[in-house]
């Protein structure tokens, strides 16, 4: 038998058994669908991690934490002792310390007029904008002189001046921070949601020294950063610091640190296991549902050469091969497995961007997600029909139309 006239007939026998069809089209559709999705969303997840990672720590940064937890989106507040002057016998001591910046934190309604808003707000040094690589793109950055005399000027996120200003120019306006009066003195440059979805444009900095006496009347520091000089002495840098804070919060040997240190090494650490995850495990997870799908269109194949027994016999009897009536069968399995294996790249990919839109992951086309989905829904249609099909060649004519 040619094969054109082959395609038709197999062709004609999915449209003859619609229902069956269906389902094994369902099961290479969800499968596939899945596969494409993980991929394409982890795929654009990678891309998001590494380039948040970048921005929030370089290779010469520091990390130190209150409290004695190793985290990798910034310190939690606790009971712990970290102070400012920690942080500053810390940069004396250790030549290779080249600038540093303390930072406290907290959640604030902010007010201008009759429009209100949730922010984080940050208490932060002038050398903040170096430290964390993060300037003002309209206005001014303070100065040392703000953070000694606790003014109560305030640089604005995105966010904050859309949901406070709308349309109008911020710059030397008034907001409330609870209570507290400050001056806008510049907006923040752009930065987007950080790994855990937090939207770092709705942020407030203001001088450490201001948020310390004037909004949380504190003494200790959530976090500070440190830039080192040589960032093949970071290891080194960080065993003095644990060191030095140890000697200062006078830790007996055996007690644990009441602070957190992150350094590049770590963080490399942990970026390397979350791509693991992204890369490997997710997809072998997402696999196993095409493989289910695979079983499913098998099964159905072994039905369906049980119900056409006769029709089987009937086309050996008027001279198809053995060759002829297994590829039937092959093609059968794989045309239905590959068209729900196109319509679950296409869900996949919709579904990968309707995510991707919501966590700010960008776009997520992934043709190493199309290539993969093929791949799959064409070798699982071919793995789930060589058994059905050998065994409708094996069916003797005689034994078939009886």
């Amino acid at each position: 038998m040619s094969t054109r006239r082959l395609v038709a007939h197999s062709v004609q026998a999915l449209a003859r058994y619609r229902l069956r069809t269906c389902f094994i089209m369902v099961g290479s559709l969800v499968g596939v669908a899945a596969l494409t999705f993980v991929v394409s969303v982890g795929q654009g997840a990678k891309r998001k991690m590494l380039t948040t990672v970048r921005q929030i720590f370089g290779e010469s940064s520091i990390m130190i934490g209150a409290g004695g937890h190793q985290m990798m989106g910034g310190p939690r507040p606790g009971a712990a002792r970290l102070t400012l002057d920690d942080i500053e016998a810390v940069a004396k001591a250790l030549p290779e310390v080249e600038l540093w910046d303390a930072q406290q934190t907290m959640s604030a309604s902010v007010r201008r007029g009759d429009a209100t808003a949730t922010a984080r707000v940050l208490g932060q040094s002038e050398r903040s904008e170096r430290v964390r690589g993060r300037s003002v793109s309209r206005g001014v950055y303070f100065d040392a002189g703000a953070v000694k005399r606790l003014e109560r000027v305030a640089l604005i996120g995105e966010t904050v001046a859309k949901d406070l200003f709308e349309d109008e120019d911020p710059l030397d306006a008034g907001i409330l921070i609870e209570s507290v009066p400050f001056t806008v003195i510049g907006v923040l440059e752009p930065f987007g949601t950080d790994l855990h979805g937090m939207d770092r444009d709705n942020e407030i900095v203001v001088p450490v020294s201001t948020l310390m006496r004037r909004l949380t009347n504190v003494d200790t520091i959530a976090a500070a950063r440190l830039l080192v000089k040589d960032p093949q002495r970071i290891e080194d840098t960080a065993r003095e610091i644990t060191r030095l804070l140890r000697a200062r919060h006078a830790l007996a040997v055996g007690q644990p640190d009441d602070f957190s240190i992150l350094t590049p090494v770590e963080v490399q650490r942990m970026v390397g296991t979350v791509q693991r995850v992204l890369s490997l495990y997710l997809p072998l997870a997402a696999a196993v549902t095409l493989v289910v799908g695979g079983i499913v269109a098998a099964t159905l194949m072994l039905a369906s050469v049980n119900a056409r027994v006769g029709e089987i016999g009937l086309r050996r009897a008027v001279g198809a091969h053995p060759q002829d009536i297994r590829l039937q069968f092959l093609v059968e399995t794989a045309v239905t497995t590959a068209g729900g294996g196109l319509g679950g790249i296409v869900l996949g990919l919709a579904a990968g961007q309707l995510v991707a839109t919501r966590l700010e992951l960008g776009a997520v086309f992934s043709w190493s997600a199309v290539l993969l989905g093929l791949l799959m829904s064409g070798l699982t249609g071919l793995l789930a029909g060589v058994v059905p099909a050998r065994r409708a060649a094996r069916l003797l004519p005689a034994d078939a139309l009886r």
